[in-house]
């Protein structure tokens, strides 16, 4: 199933999603479904380093290399 959205963008975003819809061959409906989902992982990515910022630095891992160093 599928939810039809309207989206209102300033004119210079919608010129330039426009364009790079032309450049791309691409339609502006996968473009910004790509964009959104990428923008939505993003967001859950922050979330979930937010939370575990605190408990990882208890655990001493601080850098990446602690990271590494874990699970290697």
């Amino acid at each position: 199933m599928r939810t039809v959205l309207s989206v209102s963008l300033p004119n210079q975003m919608a010129a330039e999603l426009e364009a790079f819809a032309k450049a791309t061959g691409r339609n502006k409906s996968d473009i910004m479904k790509e964009s959104l989902g990428l923008f939505l992982w993003e967001t859950r990515f922050r979330q979930i380093k937010k939370r575990l910022a605190k408990k990882s630095k208890t655990a001493g891992i601080i850098t990446e290399e602690d990271v590494f160093s874990r699970v290697s």
